[in-house]
């Protein structure tokens, strides 16, 4: 039983300190996450709301590397981390994300 907080908490913490370090303010919002499976591992996809302060060449740098991001998950990989729509509005940008993590035996 993993103790502490769980995967997507740890991947919204990430992306929290990651926006931060390059001066964006970032609220994460879960919007969940279902089992994923193939013939040899399991896992989730996660899908994660942000949404950025200022929008502009910042924010649009840092989401071009978010797929770069090293998280470390006590008990799960990270196997991907993409943006999947982003829109601007009201000086704000507004992003969706998905993750699969992998457990590990």
């Amino acid at each position: 039983m993993m103790r502490g907080p769980g995967t997507a908490r740890l991947l919204a913490r990430a992306l929290s300190a990651s926006a931060a370090r390059e001066g964006l303010a970032v609220a994460v919002e879960e919007r969940g996450a279902r089992p994923w499976y193939s013939a040899t591992f399991s896992g989730y996809r996660h899908a994660f709301t942000l949404t950025t302060t200022p929008a502009g060449a910042v924010a649009d740098r840092w989401l071009a590397t978010i797929g770069t991001l090293d998280v470390p998950l006590p008990g799960a990989l990270l196997a991907d981390l993409s943006v999947t729509g982003a829109a601007t509005r009201r000086g704000e940008c507004c992003v969706k994300v998905e993750a699969l993590t992998v457990a590990c035996a």
